[in-house]
Formats: C-alpha cells, sequence, structure tokens
C-alpha cells in the first residue's frame, strides 16, 4: 500500500455526520482517515452514510482499537500535529510535510491531557480565530481548513 501524502487522524470522534464529511474530504484529496476508537457512533449509521456513502468505498480508512495500537501500526503518519484550541502556536507557523498527520480530538472534549503531554507544545496548533467569546470551528472545518493548507504549503 503506498504511503499517501497526508493522514487525518481522528481521536474518538463521536458525532457521525462529521466523520462523514471528513471521509468524504479524505476520498477527495487522497488522503488516509484513521479512526482511533471508541467511535460514539456505528460506522452503518445512517447519518454517516448519509454524509459519505458514495465516497465510503473510495476512501483509504484504517480502524484502530486505540492510541496504542494506532502507534503501533505501519499506516501511520510520518509526523503528527494535534489540532486544539489549547496551542500556543497556528498552523501557518509549521512547513508540512508529506506523511505528515493531522490530529484532531472528539467533538465534546477535544484531546485529551495526557495526549497534550505526549506531544508537547511543540507538534500543538491552533487554527487562529478571530474572536475569542467563541468556542471553535465544527471539526469537519477545522479538518477541512487544516488538509488544505497543509496540501497548499506542500504542492
Amino acid at each position: 500500500m503506498s504511503q499517501p501524502q497526508l493522514h487525518i487522524v481522528l481521536f474518538c470522534p463521536e458525532i457521525p455526520q462529521n466523520t462523514g464529511n471528513i471521509g468524504r474530504l479524505c476520498a477527495l484529496t487522497k488522503s488516509r482517515l484513521h479512526l482511533i476508537h471508541p467511535l460514539g457512533f456505528t460506522i452503518t449509521d445512517r447519518h454517516l452514510k448519509r454524509s459519505g456513502m458514495d465516497y465510503w468505498r473510495s476512501l483509504d480508512v484504517h480502524h484502530h482499537a486505540d492510541w496504542a495500537a494506532f502507534k503501533a501500526s505501519d499506516l501511520g503518519p510520518k509526523r503528527l500535529w494535534l489540532f486544539t484550541t489549547k496551542a500556543e502556536g497556528t498552523f501557518w507557523d509549521v512547513e508540512f510535510a508529506s506523511g505528515d498527520g493531522l490530529l484532531f480530538g472528539n467533538e465534546g472534549h477535544g484531546a485529551p491531557q495526557w495526549l497534550h503531554d505526549e506531544l508537547g507544545p511543540e507538534r500543538s496548533l491552533t487554527i487562529p480565530q478571530f474572536d475569542p467569546s467563541l468556542r471553535s470551528l465544527n471539526l469537519s472545518n477545522a479538518a477541512a481548513v487544516a488538509t488544505y493548507e497543509a496540501m497548499r504549503q506542500m504542492r
């Protein structure tokens, strides 16, 4: 199996529509999607299918039982970037490279603190938001913005 230019990694996603939209994004950009379990839904969920069913067969998707299984996999990214609202650096501050992975926490809780600690601040990025009174972008929107910025840099 050839190495994709980009990996999108979802840590325990909870909303099937977001995962379906990100699956469509990955199919269209030829990025590999990694789903780290547990998921907050089943892959056969009708909402997931509605969001990305016609793209799901074209998708390079890999399921991982947990974080340890993801890390042990030889199908993962060369480098990993955690996207979080808690980061100091923005995704405009780094140079993405082919084989990189973009990691997103789940919709309800983001990434757990132990994951922030494991990757460290040098691998944590935020997407700038210009109204700090608002929470953050929707997960599928954040994944799309980050994916296309990384691809823009690598073109």
